[in-house]
């Protein structure tokens, strides 16, 4: 690669991550929402703390008014009926069959029986406590956090004083991923161009195991660009947009008050 090319790539990443730091704001939806408008790190610090109460309850009751409460939180975001719904499929799906053998599987007293197998009622019970819990947890992070770009999340995580070598690892992964995503994909169209198709063989397994040596190859040849880039424009280990937050406001006391009341309570129902 000539030096030109090498300089426009370099400022093309440089560009790239630039976008990563400066990139976000306060409130990203177009419609004004009470939820959007609290400090990212107000509510990452709230949806972390309502994700570990919820994890810690055991009564069906406690944690049928923590799935309450997420729903709340997610009638409050403005988020989509149906986006919340499609996740929680997705999530119940997944744990459906794990979850349906759990009565099965988990010694105690008998409830009933499905061809003479026997299932407990601590089983179900187990059941529905990891399903509530699940769901729970999955509806207030598409309530506080689903909003946030990449950019105001690593924010946030700066702003609850996080490490900077965390945060930036966190930030550059979600960028990356959708760079590296393209990259692969004409790998496997240059393959398909050559007559290259997927079977059970030997010559499947080590053309795979080309592709991922070349995405390797690929991948560290990028980042040796990012970083020669990001020096040459002063790039010392932080970026400054992550540490300029605003003060926070009565909004964000109010919330941060109300949610800590709310973990109590539940913390407290038997």
């Amino acid at each position: 690669m000539s030096l030109v090319g090498e300089q426009t790539g370099a400022a093309n990443e440089c560009g790239c991550d630039g976008a990563v730091a400066v990139t976000g704001s306060r409130s990203s939806g177009d419609r004004w929402n009470f939820v959007q408008s609290v400090d990212p790190g107000i509510r990452l610090l709230v949806c972390a703390s309502f994700c570990l109460v919820v994890v810690s309850l055991n009564g069906l009751t406690a944690l049928s008014l923590a799935l309450g409460v997420a729903a709340l939180a997610v009638a409050a975001a403005r988020q989509s009926l149906g986006t919340a719904l499609r996740r929680m499929a997705a999530l119940d799906g997944f744990m459906l069959v794990v979850l349906a053998m759990l009565p099965f599987s988990t010694p105690g007293e008998p409830w009933f029986s499905v061809a003479g197998l026997p299932a407990s009622r601590e089983g179900a019970l187990l059941g529905a406590t990891i399903l509530l819990k699940a769901n729970a947890v999955v509806l207030m992070i598409l309530a506080l956090l689903s909003s946030m770009e990449p950019a105001l999340l690593g924010r946030a995580m700066s702003r609850l004083r996080l490490p900077n070598k965390f945060v930036l690892l966190f930030l550059f992964t979600l960028r990356y991923i959708d760079v590296l995503g393209p990259e692969y994909r004409r790998l496997r169209t240059a393959m398909k161009a050559r007559g290259f198709r997927m079977r059970c063989d030997l010559h499947t397994w080590r053309s795979v195991g080309y592709l991922v040596g070349m995405l390797l190859v690929r991948s560290i040849e990028r980042s040796e660009r990012i970083v020669a880039a990001m020096r040459c424009r002063g790039f010392n280990g932080t970026f400054p947009a992550l540490t300029e937050n605003a003060a926070l406001s009565w909004r964000d006391v109010a919330f941060a008050g109300v949610s800590l009341g709310v973990c109590v309570g539940l913390a407290l129902v038997r």
